[in-house]
């Protein structure tokens, strides 16, 4: 009996890219290295890269983005390769995308970086909650972008559950609407909902971080450009088991795990969404519920890729994207990570004085990891804060967290408390606020004296 012939693998679309720098626009890569990411972008979507062509601009073409010769040689080029999409690295305004589809013909889709990264997004988000992320990115990248020739909503929508028309199907047109119109207020339906889900989500994170406050216990939050290899690092440092691809935004959903300092004191840390530049804003917005626990970390650890010739234009990236979610006051201790890859890893050592507390480290091999925990403690305990409190008796867990994570260094009971001089670490500061001691003021030509 013949054998059946085992299953091929589909073939993969086959995409043009285009990048069309503009002339004074902020950017950390420069046009081939930004394009270069574009192609390792398609690639994670599973699509194949057929050819590329750069045009840099003064300003946009009102019509079609690209000078109008450029479209014209972008189109021959995009007929010999029989590409199926063309990908910019630039966001495209409603009007550009729908002019560069008639130049291109029907049969050539175009899309641009923004699309693209959430296109990667809803492939890779696992959880409920980051579904329902990238399905509110979608939605509110697409609402614009809607025209009369949508062929309504049955396109495919993130992984949110659900068609992206009403949500229990199609909507039911009024006197005098057009589908257009159904389709908009479907769309402004399913975000509204959407928006309330992620609030409930928001306020379950914010009640777990509460819990975590109670309990005394410092949070690290990692950080770093996509693919910098936090997730290998985070499987390092917890020896839990995490997956790791080499691909950018290989993981999405936040992950934490508990691990142990040099001290036998333990920490939560909790690996992000990889940061990227140019990330689209409705991203940052959508995974607010996320990135809230960057901006409430204790302390960040920022992975930098080392061994990429963009490292520094990289590390800038995420400095930016963090003072946008409001991250850029917490302190930082950076893992410089993959020297396994460099010819000779005390190049790395070169760099240290470019960032915030940096230490070598290779994730892959476990090099420098002792040397970065002990960095990680020393940010989380050892810049301790004086704190004069006065503690009622029934607030003695307070006393507690102070013997044990911090140093007392008087305390004194009253009829009604306990007056207690000491130090504490930075994540535990907010604790004692509420029994803080006023400072006395010194009578006229008198000396100063703790109370």
């Amino acid at each position: 009996m013949p054998k059946r012939p085992l299953p091929t693998e589909a073939p993969r679309e086959r995409a043009f890219l285009v990048a069309a720098p503009l002339e004074g626009a902020p950017t950390f890569l420069g046009p081939e290295d930004s394009l270069e990411e574009l192609e390792r972008l398609a690639d994670t979507a599973g699509l194949e890269v057929v050819g590329a062509a750069v045009q840099r601009l003064h300003r946009p073409d009102p019509k079609t983005f690209l000078g109008s010769g450029k479209v014209v040689e972008i189109r021959d080029w995009i007929e010999d390769s029989l590409a199926d999409l063309v990908i910019f690295d630039d966001e495209l305004s409603p009007r550009h995308q729908r002019e560069l589809e008639r130049v291109f013909g029907d049969d050539v889709r175009v899309l641009d970086r923004t699309a693209l990264i959430l296109d990667i997004f809803a492939q890779h988000a696992q959880s409920h909650e980051g579904r329902l992320q990238v399905e509110l990115a979608q939605y509110e990248y697409r609402l614009p972008r809607l025209t009369r020739a949508w062929t309504h909503l049955a396109r495919q929508a993130g992984g949110g559950g659900g068609q992206a028309g009403s949500v229990g199907g199609v909507g039911l047109r009024g006197p005098g609407e057009t589908q257009l119109e159904v389709d908009r207020r479907d769309i402004g339906r399913r975000i509204h909902h959407l928006r309330e889900e992620l609030e409930k989500v928001r306020q379950h994170r914010q009640r777990y971080r509460q819990r975590r406050r109670l309990a005394a216990v410092a949070t690290v939050s990692m950080v770093g450009y996509t693919n910098a290899g936090k997730s290998t690092l985070l499987g390092r440092l917890s020896g839990a088991e995490v997956v790791v691809a080499d691909q950018l935004f290989a993981t999405l959903d936040p992950m934490t795990r508990r691990i142990s300092l040099p001290s036998g004191r333990g920490a939560l840390l909790t690996d992000t969404v990889g940061f990227i530049q140019k990330l689209p804003a409705m991203l940052v917005a959508a995974f607010r519920a996320t990135l809230e626990e960057v901006a409430e970390a204790d302390l960040l650890l920022h992975v930098v890729d080392i061994s990429h010739p963009q490292a520094l234009a990289q590390a800038r990236a995420v400095r930016a994207t963090l003072e946008e979610v409001g991250a850029e006051s917490i302190p930082v201790v950076t893992a410089l990570n993959k020297v396994d890859r460099l010819s000779d890893p005390r190049e790395a050592e070169a760099w240290i004085d470019e960032f915030d507390r940096a230490v070598t480290v290779s994730a892959a091999t476990g090099a420098g990891l002792p040397a970065l925990l002990a960095a990680i403690e020393h940010e989380l305990y050892q810049g301790m804060v004086p704190v004069d409190v006065g503690l009622p008796y029934e607030a003695g867990r307070l006393l507690s967290l102070m013997h044990e994570h911090g140093r007392v260094e008087r305390t004194e009971h009253t009829g009604s408390m306990i007056h207690v001089v000491g130090r504490v670490p930075r994540h535990l500061v907010a604790e004692f606020d509420p029994y803080r001691r006023p400072r006395r003021r010194p009578r006229s030509g008198a000396t100063p004296t703790d109370s």
